[in-house]
């Protein structure tokens, strides 16, 4: 079912038209291949799980099939050595006999113990020659699983690169679906737009926002429109052209989750700045200019949200 549904997204193939699809039919698009998506992570992850259970087993059986051939080679050792023994003792005990210096039922005495001795050796042997064997067939049965288990997540790891690969690019086209509002000038700046609506904020910056809410969430809130710069605003806050996206709460540092979520909304404002009109971002104490095309370190300026380290911020034209 999955492939079909790549099969069917994919490009046009040469002489044909590539439809126009709205808005909604991409949204219903993309739900399904993100349910889809999810469910091949969470078997992902569930074989990952197993995985390391099943190597977990294959390390186990490898030691106890190491202690094993210990034993048994050392039991092989002890019968050798007896087996060397009775024929040394054997010998000497029948020319003994012979001269009569033995009584010969002491010597068959000694035969009857020795065969005994080595007797119950030999069931040793045999009980830790089947323990070995047992142990060799569960690393077998491990390894084979294990490869198994390998090779399932190499496919499914796979199939999930391409999911998300094909997610992304069906995100990109909803969101080249909306046009950029405002004038666009020859040298690709824009005109600046004056703030409207309950948000007091442009156009355009409304527009970024929707789109980055969209794709990465509102998580812990989204700031956008304030009376003065504030610590951590810049001068574009005021002018209704600037929102920070929040990472976490209260000043405190983001998680891992959250700080590469920040690092993939500002990789989507670099890649969309000139279509959208996106001036600067600001990350985690670095500025991006549209002009330069490049991020620079900024100075401190204290604390963890004044260094844009708990958000990005991203200001238009």
């Amino acid at each position: 079912m999955f492939t079909a549904v790549i099969l069917c997204t994919c490009l046009a193939s040469a002489g044909q038209a590539e439809p126009k699809p709205s808005a909604k039919q991409l949204r219903k698009e993309l739900s399904q291949l993100q349910k889809q998506s999810e469910t091949m992570i969470a078997d992902y992850y569930a074989g990952r799980v197993e995985l390391q259970k099943v190597e977990k087993t294959e390390k186990v059986a490898r030691g106890n099939l190491k202690r094993a051939q210990l034993e048994f080679d050392q039991a092989a050792k002890e019968i050798r050595l007896l087996a060397a023994e009775q024929y040394r003792t054997g010998g000497l005990n029948a020319t003994s006999a012979l001269t009569g210096t033995v009584d010969p039922r002491d010597l068959l005495g000694g035969l009857a113990l020795t065969q005994q001795i080595m007797s119950e050796q030999d069931a040793r042997l045999q009980v830790f020659a089947k323990i070995r064997d047992s142990h060799k067939g569960a690393e077998r049965t491990a390894e084979a699983r294990a490869a198994e288990l390998r090779a399932s997540l190499k496919k499914l790891d796979g199939q999930k690169k391409r999911a998300e690969k094909l997610i992304g690019q069906i995100k990109d086209r909803v969101d080249r679906l909306y046009p950029t509002p405002g004038i666009r000038r020859a040298d690709g700046t824009w005109v600046p737009q004056l703030p409207s609506g309950p948000d007091n904020i442009t156009p355009r910056m409304r527009l970024v926002r929707q789109l980055v809410a969209q794709r990465f969430g509102p998580h812990f809130g989204i700031g956008c429109y304030r009376s003065d710069g504030g610590i951590a605003g810049g001068g574009e806050h005021p002018l209704g052209r600037a929102c920070d996206f929040m990472l976490s709460t209260g000043g405190g540092m983001p998680s891992a989750a959250e700080t590469a979520r920040g690092h993939q909304i500002a990789a989507w404002a670099i890649k969309n700045a000139q279509r959208l009109g996106i001036m600067y971002i600001i990350f985690r104490q670095r500025i991006w200019h549209v002009r330069t095309g490049a991020w620079r370190t900024m100075s401190d300026r204290g604390g963890t949200t004044a260094n844009h380290f708990d958000h990005p911020h991203i200001s238009v034209y």
